[in-house]
């Protein structure tokens, strides 16, 4: 009889130990954006002027201030995904910790010129939202006598290239009475174990074959006639930067786009999700690494960090 019962016991571990491993799987940070075209059908867009052309820029903080729809979906979907498992990270939330410090900003001002800080609203949020994917959602609300029903799209994007990496799309069942969050969960039900299993793949190849992004390397013109040509050691600044890269990416995988007199291309550059420290890396601390890897000796290069986005890393050098 113990003997059974030993058996028994093992067979019960062994049965538990897929779930366990399961549980161990990583999972993306997510975060949660009103679709552009919704913000623009509700009036929540600012219009400006960028080189000569119109620029469309979502105005997130007043639409979450005014709107009790938009709060509704956002935390509908949200509820959504951390049923499945997903880890969220609240756009309202973050807003609210940018406005208890941008009063702080204003009076931050260059030790150069004295200028103050400028960085849009827009590009705060852009910056300071590191989940690894963002999800926008646009809805419609369809009434036909007293029935209602929403058509909705779901669409993942990586939060670092932009790229679209998941989409979910319907419309829901008519109905007489409820809320647009309910309608909106009903529609999107069906569908949302898929999205959210194509938002995991997406994850799951960031796991193995690194985070992309895109790095740009220019030189100053100062004058001074610096180019990618010059050599160290008989090898030239821009085999030297291309070594790097090969050595420093994740699989060795990335791709020299153009080499040119004053500027290196590098696109779909592929970096390790987390830097030793557990940090999610972008293309800002990936960059830096390459910048100290500039200055040492015996290239003691000056350089400058004009990098754009969690995705676009630029460095200039013979500039500071």
């Amino acid at each position: 009889m113990k003997t059974i019962k030993y058996f028994l016991a093992i067979i019960a571990v062994m049965l538990l130990l897929p779930v366990d491993a399961s549980a161990q799987v990583k999972k993306p940070t997510l975060m949660i954006f009103p679709a552009d075209v919704w913000m623009n059908d509700n009036n929540y867009m600012e219009v400006t002027e960028v080189q000569g052309r119109k620029k469309r820029i979502p105005l997130y903080e007043e639409a979450f201030q005014t709107d009790r729809d938009i709060n509704n979906v956002v935390a509908k979907i949200g509820e959504m995904m951390t049923e499945r498992g997903m880890n969220l990270e609240s756009l309202p939330e973050m807003m609210r910790t940018l406005e208890q410090t941008s009063m702080e900003d204003v009076f931050v001002e260059s030790k150069a010129t004295g200028a103050s800080m400028a960085e849009s609203a827009f590009d705060k949020i852009m910056n300071t939202a590191k989940s690894d994917i963002r999800i926008y959602v646009d809805w419609k609300v369809n009434q036909v006598g007293p029935r209602r029903s929403v058509t909705y799209t779901l669409t993942g994007r990586d939060a670092y290239t932009g790229k679209q990496i998941a989409n979910a799309s319907g419309t829901g069942q008519p109905t007489i009475s409820a809320e647009t969050a309910v309608l909106l969960e009903e529609a999107v039900l069906e569908n949302m174990d898929q999205f959210v299993s194509q938002l995991q793949a997406h994850f799951d190849d960031l796991l193995t074959n690194g985070r992309e992004i895109a790095v740009q390397v220019r030189i100053f013109d100062d004058g001074s006639g610096m180019s990618f040509e010059e050599e160290y050691d008989g090898i030239e600044l821009s085999e030297i930067i291309d070594n790097w890269m090969n050595e420093n990416t994740v699989n060795h995988r990335y791709s020299l786009q153009t080499a040119i007199e004053n500027r290196l291309n590098f696109t779909q550059v592929r970096i390790p999700l987390y830097d030793e420290r557990g940090r999610a890396m972008d293309a800002k601390r990936f960059v830096n690494q390459l910048r100290k890897y500039l200055r040492a000796e015996p290239y003691k290069l000056t350089t400058k960090d004009s990098t754009r986005g969690l995705g676009m890393g630029i460095i200039v050098i013979g500039e500071k």
